[in-house]
C-alpha cells in the first residue's frame, strides 16, 4: 500500500491581492487582465508584472458562475507520442468516468514556456483540479499552480518538493535498484543510452541514481550516447550500433526507456550477439507492447496506470469535498525490476 502524507492548505489569490501589489484599483486590475477598457501602457505593465509575480490567473467563467468551478480536470503532460502518458490517461479516465468530471489534456512537448501557456489558459477556466507531470516547472508555472485555489496533483515523480499533492515514484531509487541488479549479475563494462537530460528530468534522476550505485561499487559508466526526439525502435538500433562500434568491450547497455531498449535488443540479436551471456540490456517503463518480442527485455514498471488512478482519486475526492487544495497528499509507489531475458541471473 503506497505511503500517504499531507501538508497545510494553500490560499486562493484574488483581484485584491493584485491590486495591493500593483498599487491600482481592483477595477483597473480587472480591465487590464481581461484586456478591456482604456488603461495606460505603464499601468498595464505594472498590473501584468504584479500578476505574474504573484502567479495570479484571471477567471474566464461568466459572473454568475464566478464562485464555482467547471467539471473539467486539466491534465498537462509532456507528450502523447510516448506510450507512458496514454497509459496514465487510461488510469485517470477509469476513475473520472465514475464521476461528473472530465479530463482535458494539454501537451507541453517538454518545453517550460509551452507549459506556462497551457497552464495559464487552462487555469483561466477554473477547472476542478490540475494533474500535471513532473515536479520541475518554471517559476511562473509554480506561482500559478500555488495560487490557483484548486487541487493540484503533480505526477510521475517524488524526488522533490511538491506544490500540493504528488503521486509517483522515486526515479533515483529506480536507477539505483537497476544498477544493483546489474552489478549483482556480474556486469562491469556498462554503457548508458538515453534522452538528453535537461528536458527529461525523470530520466536524469534515474541516471543519477544509477551512476551513484555504480560509483559505490567502484564502477564508472564506460560510454554514453544521448539523443533528442521521441522514443523509437529505429533510434535504439542506431544508438546501439554507434556505441558498440565505438566501445566493443561493453557487457551491459542501460537504456532510459523500453522503446530504444527494444531497438537495441533487435540490433544485438540481428548481429548474433549472445544476450544476456556476452551482453545484457535493460530499459525502463515496462511497456507491455514489447512482450511480443522473441526475447523479453529487462525493465522496471513505472506504475503508469496506477499513478493515473491515484491522481484522479485525489482530485475526485477534493472536488466532492469542494476544497481549495488536495491536502498535500503524497503517494509514492514502489516499482519492481522485471528481470526478463536480457539479464543473466546468479
Amino acid at each position: 500500500m503506497p505511503a500517504k502524507t499531507t501538508k497545510p492548505p494553500r490560499r486562493t489569490l484574488t483581484l485584491r491581492d493584485v491590486s495591493e501589489a500593483s498599487g491600482v484599483s481592483e477595477m483597473t486590475v480587472s480591465r487590464v487582465l481581461r484586456n478591456r477598457g482604456d488603461v495606460s501602457t505603464a499601468t498595464r505593465e505594472k498590473v501584468q508584472a504584479a500578476a505574474k509575480e504573484l502567479g495570479y490567473v484571471p477567471n474566464k467563467i461568466a459572473g454568475a458562475l464566478a464562485s464555482q468551478r467547471v467539471n473539467l480536470v486539466a491534465v498537462i503532460i509532456p507528450s502523447l507520442s510516448n506510450m507512458v502518458f496514454p497509459e496514465v490517461m487510461t488510469g485517470i479516465s477509469e476513475v473520472l468516468d465514475e464521476t461528473q468530471l472530465q479530463p482535458v489534456v494539454g501537451v507541453t512537448n517538454y518545453k517550460p514556456e509551452r507549459e506556462e501557456k497551457v497552464l495559464y489558459e487552462m487555469l483561466s477556466w477554473r477547472p476542478s483540479g490540475v494533474i500535471i507531470a513532473g515536479l520541475e516547472h518554471s517559476d511562473a508555472s509554480k506561482k500559478m499552480l500555488a495560487a490557483s485555489g484548486i487541487p493540484v496533483v503533480e505526477i510521475m515523480d517524488t524526488d522533490g518538493e511538491a506544490i500540493d499533492a504528488v503521486v509517483g515514484l522515486s526515479h533515483r531509487r529506480a536507477g539505483r535498484k537497476t544498477a544493483e541488479a546489474i552489478l549483482k549479475a556480474g556486469y562491469r563494462r556498462i554503457g548508458f543510452l538515453g534522452t538528453k537530460m535537461p528536458l527529461d528530468h525523470r530520466a536524469r534522476k534515474r541516471f543519477e541514481g544509477f551512476t551513484e550505485a555504480l560509483a559505490k561499487a567502484g564502477v564508472e559508466i564506460a560510454d554514453r550516447e544521448f539523443y533528442e526526439g521521441g522514443s523509437a525502435l529505429a533510434k535504439g538500433r542506431e544508438m546501439t550500433q554507434a556505441m558498440l562500434t565505438r566501445t566493443p568491450d561493453l557487457d551491459f547497455l542501460y537504456y532510459s526507456n523500453d522503446m530504444i531498449g527494444a531497438g537495441g535488443l533487435l540490433y544485438c540479436l540481428d548481429k548474433g550477439l549472445d544476450v544476456p551471456g556476452k551482453i545484457g540490456l535493460a530499459g525502463f517503463n515496462g511497456v507491455e507492447l514489447l512482450d511480443g518480442l522473441s526475447r523479453k527485455l529487462t525493465t522496471m514498471d513505472a506504475c503508469r496506470t496506477e499513478i493515473g488512478r491515484e491522481a484522479a482519486r485525489i482530485i475526485a475526492q477534493s472536488a466532492e469535498a469542494n476544497t481549495d487544495n488536495a491536502g498535500g497528499v503524497r503517494v509514492e509507489l514502489n516499482p519492481k525490476l522485471e528481470p526478463g531475458q536480457t539479464l543473466r541471473l546468479r
